[in-house]
C-alpha cells in the first residue's frame, strides 16, 4: 500500500495517476482526504467553533476529496483505502460506491466514534485532531458505518506529541492524540458495549480487515501462518492511566476513563 499520511493529494491529474499505477500493481493507495482550500482551522467548522472563535475545518473539505477519488477509483478499478473517516456524508459517499462495486475500503478512529467537537469548549488542545472531533451526529454515523459494515477496519491514528508543544495555546498546538495502548478498551465501549458490534465482529475490523487492504498475511490463526497472537481478557475493568503507558507522550484525551476489556 502507498500514502501520503496526513497529506491529501491535491492535485487531480496526479491522483489519477496514482491509482492508475496503483491499479496495474494491485496495491492499495490510502488517502487523507482533506481539501485545503477548506482547511486551515483548529477544530470542526460549526457552532461551538463559533462560540470558542475559533476558525473551523469544514467537514465538507473530506467529502469533496473524497467524492473526486471515489470516481477515480471507479474509472481506474483501483483499491483505494480512506484513513480515519469522520463524516456523515463520507460514510455514506463510502457506502453508495461499495454499492456500485468500487474497490474502496475504509477505517474508523476511537476518537471519532467517541467524541464530538463539544470536548474542545474548554480549549484543551488534547482534543486537537485532525481530522477533527465532530458532531453527535457524524459519530452516530461513523458507528453506523463501522456496524453495517461500511467502514472495514478500525485504526487509531496515533499521534504523539510533547507536552511542550501540547500545552500552546489551542489555535497554535499541533494537531494529534494517543490512543494505542487504549484502543481496544476503547472500541469495546463505543461498538460492543452499545450492541453495534460482537466480539468476533470487532476482532475482525482490528486484525484480518488491516491485514487484507495491505495484502499481509497477518492477522489470521491458521496451520503456518506467523503467531501474531494477542491473548485479552474482555472482561478486564481498569483505568486509562497515561503516566503508566509504554508511549513517552502523554497526549491522551481519555485520562480517567474507566473501561472494559484490555490485551494482558
Amino acid at each position: 500500500a502507498f500514502s501520503d499520511d496526513g497529506d491529501g493529494v491535491a492535485s487531480t491529474a496526479v491522483m489519477y495517476r496514482a491509482l492508475q499505477y496503483a491499479g496495474m500493481l494491485d496495491v492499495a493507495l490510502m488517502q487523507h482526504c482533506q481539501d485545503n482550500d477548506l482547511a486551515g482551522g483548529a477544530m470542526n467548522s460549526g457552532a461551538v467553533a463559533v462560540r470558542l472563535g475559533l476558525r473551523g475545518i469544514a467537514a465538507a473539505g473530506e467529502e469533496l476529496m473524497l467524492q473526486r477519488d471515489l470516481v477515480l477509483a471507479e474509472r481506474t478499478g483501483a483499491r483505494y483505502h480512506v484513513q480515519h473517516v469522520s463524516s456523515a456524508w463520507s460514510v455514506e459517499l463510502i457506502r453508495q460506491a461499495k454499492a456500485r462495486g468500487v474497490r474502496v475500503t475504509a477505517e474508523a478512529t476511537p476518537h471519532h466514534l467517541l467524541l464530538t467537537d463539544a470536548a474542545c469548549a474548554g480549549f484543551d488542545p488534547v482534543y486537537k485532531v485532525n481530522p477533527p472531533l465532530r458532531t453527535a451526529a457524524d459519530v452516530s454515523a461513523v458507528r453506523a458505518g463501522v456496524a453495517d459494515g461500511t467502514i472495514d477496519c478500525l485504526a487509531t491514528d496515533h499521534a504523539p506529541q510533547s507536552a511542550e508543544e501540547k500545552e500552546l495555546e489551542f489555535a497554535l498546538a499541533p494537531f494529534g492524540m494517543i490512543s494505542l495502548e487504549c484502543a481496544l478498551g476503547l472500541y469495546v465501549k463505543a461498538l460492543i458495549d452499545t450492541g453495534l458490534l460482537d466480539w468476533p465482529g470487532l476482532i475482525a475490523r482490528m486484525t484480518i480487515n488491516p491485514a487484507r487492504v495491505i495484502r499481509s498475511d497477518f492477522g489470521r490463526l491458521a496451520v503456518g501462518a506467523a503467531a501474531d497472537v494477542t491473548v485479552i481478557d474482555p472482561k478486564k475493568r481498569w483505568t486509562v492511566r497515561a503516566e503508566k503507558f509504554r508511549s513517552k507522550s502523554r497526549n491522551c484525551p481519555y485520562e480517567g476513563w474507566k473501561l472494559k476489556g484490555k490485551p494482558v
